[in-house]
């Protein structure tokens, strides 16, 4: 069974940073892994994916700030946000599917964690 459990949100002020965790159980090297966020009324966003081959793909709002990684001893796949902006006060959420897709639609993402919040005060 998989289980995904993101930790690490939180408030900073504009131009700070914040790591995001996200500890996976059930998930092998045959997964791909993202993070996604939605803003009060508005559509949930792909933001970093980490797939299967240990590549990633972001974002055109997020690159340059945020990086995604995954450590395999721990289980557990991370966000590095960087110069942090107001427009990036979101809930969180870490999915994960299985097989070689490596792109930023949510359709494509069988198990969802329940999300950390962040909040980025200008």
């Amino acid at each position: 069974q998989v289980r995904l459990a993101e930790s690490g949100g939180g408030s900073v002020q504009a131009g700070g940073s914040l790591r995001l965790s996200c500890a996976a159980s059930g998930v092998t090297s045959n997964w791909y892994m993202a993070w996604f966020r939605q803003a009060p009324g508005k559509e949930r966003e792909g933001v970093a994916v980490f797939d299967r081959f240990r590549l990633t793909n972001y974002a055109d709002s997020v690159k340059g700030r945020f990086t995604v990684s995954l450590d395999n001893a721990k289980n557990t796949l991370y966000l590095q946000m960087d110069s942090l902006k107001f427009e990036d006060t979101a809930m969180y959420y870490c999915a994960a599917g299985y097989g070689g897709y490596r792109g930023l639609e949510a359709r494509w993402y069988a198990y969802w964690g329940q999300g950390t919040q962040v909040t980025v005060s200008s």
